[in-house]
């Protein structure tokens, strides 16, 4: 599938937003799947994770991805009307489409908030209980969504922790500090019919999987996405 770029937003100073407009058409995926992107006659493609859930797609007509930019920041050399090829989708890190859990924690390092926007979105819409977000970013405005998110939690319709793992320059910062460790893990490991979901750098899932496991955490109960 072809589709042209409808929208190009700056979220952070290290990623994008960038909507692709579906026209009209189908494009039927679960929360959480990504799709291989590239420009039409290159064989190059990336893989980049649906950040909006079906719903979403469907209600708005367009695809909605979290394009990480290079080490320097420097912008994404695409504009609005540019057409990319779309391959997918792709991928089993998904939200169950009638989970029988009730409460569900999603952990985010950087622009792992990525496919785990898209399967919050899904779990709103979803019979629940308990909704957390923990999402870890080096610093205070590389945190994705963040306005979204906080609405969230102000309207109380989820618990969200931000912690920043690098300290340098951030005096105003009242939120967390640090990585997400067994402290914040311990105390939310006590209902057995949790299901979580962990996105982001590989050493950030390994470690937090690891911990969710030390806490007495059932492996089928933990569902997990590194790059």
């Amino acid at each position: 599938m072809t589709l042209p770029i409808r929208e190009i937003v700056a979220e952070t100073p290290r990623a994008h937003i960038v909507r692709l407009d579906l026209g009209g058409r189908s494009f039927p995926y679960k929360a959480g799947q990504a799709v291989f992107v590239g420009l039409p006659g290159d064989p190059r493609r990336r893989a980049y994770s649906l950040a909006g859930s079906p719903a979403d797609a469907s209600c708005e007509g367009c695809l909605e991805l979290l394009v990480g930019l290079d080490a320097a920041g420097r912008p994404l050399a695409l504009q609005p009307g540019t057409c990319l090829d779309v391959d997918g989708p792709v991928g089993q890190f998904t939200f169950p489409i009638d989970p029988s859990e009730r409460r569900f924690i999603f952990i985010a390092g950087g622009t792992g908030i990525a496919p785990l926007r898209a399967m919050l979105r899904q779990a709103l819409a979803t019979p629940h209980r308990e909704i957390r977000v923990l999402y870890s970013a080096r610093t205070p405005d590389e945190f994705a969504y963040q306005q979204e998110l906080r609405a969230l939690a102000r309207e109380g319709r989820i618990e969200l922790r931000q912690t920043i793992t690098r300290t340098e320059g951030t005096d105003t910062w009242t939120g967390g500090r640090g990585r997400i460790g067994k402290e914040e893990l311990q105390p939310l490991a006590d209902d057995p019919a949790t299901l979580w979901f962990i996105c982001g750098p590989a050493l950030f899932v390994n470690d937090t999987k690891r911990l969710l496991r030390e806490a007495g955490t059932a492996p089928h109960r933990i569902r997990v996405e590194q790059w």
